[in-house]
């Protein structure tokens, strides 16, 4: 099935107030529910990475690793975990990125990602661009090539694009407005 051949956005759910008021949660369940939309998001995404030659698809928890995965294999790459501090349990580089209210950061193992490596940098969503920006530096701190970075969903009007310059972007659906 092509990634082109269902209406994606047809299987997002809009949840107004979550997790607080002012915020329209875009939920994917429904789409993951489905078999023929959950195959239509991977073959999307691979379709678009298919041409970089990924050798691993590298994404954070806790929703990275929905798709991340699937796609990964579909690549015939591998796939590499970025987790929270502490959850890793081998040597580790570590980034830091900002929240709304705050920090966070996350960790990959010191020798998940060979030097000259390509990696594709994966998330369900990108919002304002802190996640994965923290990927990219992940990805670069162990000299691997970022070459993309896919996501399924795009809050456009939160600006993440520009924060991932000069990386090349690619997402499935966008939402240009609240």
């Amino acid at each position: 099935m092509s990634g082109g051949a269902v209406d994606l956005s047809a299987f997002i759910r809009d949840i107004p107030g979550f997790p607080r008021q002012g915020i329209v949660f875009k939920d994917i369940t429904p789409l993951m529910a489905d078999a023929g939309a959950l195959d239509a998001a991977v073959m999307g995404l691979a379709d678009y990475a298919r041409p970089l030659d990924v050798d691993v698809v590298v994404a954070a928890e806790a929703r990275g690793f929905l798709l991340g995965p699937a796609l990964a294999r579909e690549l015939g790459a591998g796939f590499v975990l970025a987790r929270k501090p502490g959850k890793l349990p081998h040597a580790t580089v570590r980034a830091e990125y900002l929240l709304e209210y705050g920090s966070d950061a996350l960790e990959l193992h010191s020798d998940a990602v060979a030097s000259g490596a390509r990696v594709l940098v994966h998330d369900d969503l990108l919002a304002t661009g802190g996640t994965a920006r923290a990927l990219c530096n992940l990805v670069e701190q162990l000299r691997g090539e970022v070459v993309g970075c896919a996501f399924l969903l795009e809050l456009g009007f939160l600006g993440g694009r520009a924060v991932l310059e000069p990386h090349e972007v690619h997402t499935l659906l966008t939402y240009d407005a609240e």
